[in-house]
């Protein structure tokens, strides 16, 4: 409905301004009269009839070419009936929209986030770890940029997509991580920004489903929001995928990943998405940690380091490359990242720590451990880590 609206005014807050007053009617009148037969119907053409008593206003008081011409739209589509497949394109219409690469990277994820999945300002802002102000005055910049930089509602053409998609995924993909890895913010705001990524990722695999690596994001966020239950402990401390319970594992969203990983290789457009999926799915169809594919793994890693040669890629690579041919080569990985690029990074320290300390080189392991506990933003993390540097150090228990 809102997306519908938002092709139709052209304004995201005029739309949703129509949709509250909408919700707020039928709030009034259905306990009063029934519920209408078609409640999704309903709604719709209230919130319309609203857009179009504001835009009247407005016609009004100004004589704007564009108001008069929005004005003739809208009334036109009063009457319109919306069929399923008008709103799946007014859905992907929003979608590129809100992720236009005009808008900054912040900016592309609040408002689809709030426009799409209807979480409200303050979920936004809960989740993401800043006041509900600054969130509210981020999303509202990005509306105004829409206007102001004459941002078109349009999905893009074909030979635009290469270009456009890429932002759109990125997206998507940033709110599902988020929720898994958010530096802080309770399990329930964590938990439900995952779920709406993935709801968003599900949506743009309805609405391209011949987009390989639409599907390859979503296979990818299914696999690895699957482990969720097993992640941290009773206590909320992180747990290694060495050491989690398996049986807490969704291995029916695991199976689905795997189902859609192979529709999307079937399309024989390869991309770092699916090669991501690939991993995460080896992960979780492996009976046991012993039983991992590793060699598998690390290949696929060395692939998608050719998509996107990151550190975060090298140093899950190096992981993997540790189990199946050791921590020296690993470590030969790691060494070959540019300083700069990881010396603030938590989970690179963390790394070079444990295969240091595989190497016999306790001292140096120990050193590791302090640089990722200085630059750790999480704090069952910090807890982890802690505990992890007194074992090496000879000074406590084994993590749990």
């Amino acid at each position: 409905m809102l997306a519908t609206l938002v092709r139709l005014t052209g304004d995201i807050t005029l739309a949703e301004d129509a949709v509250q007053d909408a919700v707020v009617e039928a709030l009034k009148r259905w306990p009063r009269d029934g519920t209408p037969h078609n409640p999704a119907a309903w709604l719709t053409t209230v919130a319309r009839n609203r857009a179009l008593d504001v835009l009247r206003r407005e016609a009004r008081r100004t004589t704007k070419e564009t108001d008069a011409r929005l004005l003739d739209q809208v009334v036109l589509a009063v009457g319109e009936h919306t069929t399923d497949s008008m709103v799946r394109d007014d859905q992907l219409r929003l979608l590129f929209t809100c992720c236009h690469p005009a808008l900054s990277f912040e900016a592309r994820t609040a408002l689809a986030l709030r426009t799409l999945c209807g979480m409200t300002t303050g979920e936004i802002a809960a989740a993401y770890l800043v006041p509900e102000a600054t969130m509210g005055q981020r999303i509202s910049r990005a509306k105004k940029k829409i206007v102001t930089a004459r941002i078109p509602y349009r999905v893009p053409a074909d030979h635009e997509l290469p270009d456009r998609l890429p932002a759109v995924l990125a997206v998507v993909h940033a709110v599902v991580t988020t929720g898994h890895h958010s530096p802080a913010g309770s399990l329930d705001a964590r938990h439900d920004l995952a779920v709406e990524g993935i709801r968003l990722a599900r949506l743009l695999h309805m609405l391209m489903p011949d987009e390989p690596e639409c599907t390859g994001l979503l296979a990818l966020s299914l696999a690895a929001h699957a482990r969720r239950d097993a992640r941290l402990d009773d206590a909320g401390e992180v747990v290694l995928m060495a050491d989690q319970d398996r049986s807490r594992w969704r291995h029916e969203e695991i199976a689905e990943a795997a189902a859609l990983l192979d529709h999307a290789v079937h399309l024989h457009r390869p991309g770092q998405y699916q090669v991501q999926a690939a991993i995460a799915c080896l992960h979780g169809l492996a009976p046991t940690f012993a039983d991992t594919e590793w060699s598998q793994i690390a290949s696929l890693y060395a692939t998608l380091e050719r998509f996107t040669p990151t550190p975060v890629v090298r140093v899950n690579r190096a992981v993997a490359v540790a189990q199946e041919q050791g921590a020296e080569q690993a470590l030969r990985l790691l060494d070959q990242l540019v300083p700069a690029t990881v010396d603030r990074w938590h989970l690179y320290w963390s790394t070079r720590g444990e295969l240091l300390e595989r190497l016999g080189r306790k001292d140096d392991a120990v050193h590791a451990f302090d640089q990722a506990l200085g630059c750790s933003p999480n704090e069952s993390d910090r807890r982890f880590l802690l505990r992890r540097r007194r074992l090496i150090a000879g000074e406590g228990e084994h993590p749990t």
